[in-house]
């Protein structure tokens, strides 16, 4: 497969960029998921101009519109990171990136409760988003975006390490020419994986598919990504699994015996009430698709969404 591009906040691959010089490496991220990922590093405060050390930032004023002041002696830094992000996001746009990973707090680069300092004084409230994320974030609406700090969640991290390779999978079809046929098979293969997230718009995408040829190709493929990656975010919970994996039995209805279905009802229900991971059920129904030979299956990315040595399934 082409590389899996993903922007990221430079101090977690180790540069030391923060605003007292020192950085945030985070193990995970470079030395499991750098393995299956080339990082595109971006640090706002150091790319529009700032020095390292510098004086410390902080959010100020509206929580929708917030301004980027020096805590000390109130320097606002708004408009050089506004007029440098605008050109960034420029060239980030020709990278074809993934996804993006953020770093939390951070007055440029969080994407979610980051303090917003009243302009008079006094408690800031974690309400704000980074200048720079709420930027790249209005520019790339579809693309899938965490926080270094929620990535420690399983369920979280293996949702987005899912949508980041579905994003890749659909950038290479678009790489190709594209055709309603080749939209078909790629729909087809994520059936499961939709099911598993939002069986009410895995139908509607359904039909959506079934009437691929009335559309201008273009046009066609900007509508069926936004209900991709709306469909895929939100989370699979245990019983939605619990429903695909039901579902997948059904296709072994001729071959497994009575035993061989309860051993797997069985691996299911446990799964279900958090006795097993996911990972347990899923490898017993790999081992029975490459058993009976079973195609349609076997070409399913709900089987292996993503590189089995992340072992990401091995927790949710």
């Amino acid at each position: 497969m082409d590389e899996l591009k993903l922007g990221i906040s430079s101090c977690l691959l180790g540069y030391k960029v923060r605003y007292d010089g020192q950085h945030k490496y985070d193990h995970w991220l470079v030395e499991t998921l750098g393995k299956y990922v080339t990082y595109v590093p971006v640090c706002p405060e150091v790319e529009c101009g700032l020095p390292v050390p510098r004086d410390a930032m902080r959010l100020v004023g509206d929580v929708e519109n917030p301004r980027l002041l020096t805590i000390k002696d109130k320097t606002d830094h708004t408009p050089r990171m506004l007029e440098w992000a605008a050109r960034r996001l420029a060239e980030l746009d020709s990278e074809e990136l993934c996804g993006y990973v953020f770093k939390s707090k951070s007055p440029s680069s969080g994407m979610e409760r980051v303090k917003v300092y009243p302009a008079k004084g006094g408690a800031g409230e974690k309400k704000g988003v980074g200048i720079f994320a709420r930027e790249f974030m209005r520019a790339f609406p579809l693309l899938p975006v965490e926080e270094e700090g929620r990535l420690h969640d399983p369920v979280l991290r293996e949702n987005f390490i899912e949508r980041i390779f579905i994003m890749q999978r659909w950038i290479q079809l678009r790489r190709k020419a594209f055709s309603a046929g080749a939209l078909v098979d790629f729909h087809t293969r994520h059936k499961l994986l939709l099911m598993a997230h939002n069986p009410a718009l895995y139908r509607e995408m359904g039909k959506l598919v079934a009437a691929v040829r009335q559309y201008p190709p273009d046009e066609f493929a900007d509508i069926y990504l936004a209900r991709l990656m709306q469909a895929t975010s939100y989370h699979a919970t245990r019983a939605k699994h619990q429903n695909v994996l039901q579902h997948i039995l059904g296709y072994f209805k001729a071959e497994l015996t009575a035993a061989e279905k309860a051993e797997l009802l069985e691996l299911i229900d446990n799964y279900r009430n958090r006795l097993l991971p996911l990972i347990v059920p899923v490898t017993l129904i790999n081992h029975y698709v490459r058993k009976y030979d079973k195609p349609y299956l076997a070409a399913q990315y709900y089987l292996q969404p993503h590189p089995l040595e992340l072992a990401l399934r091995n927790h949710v």
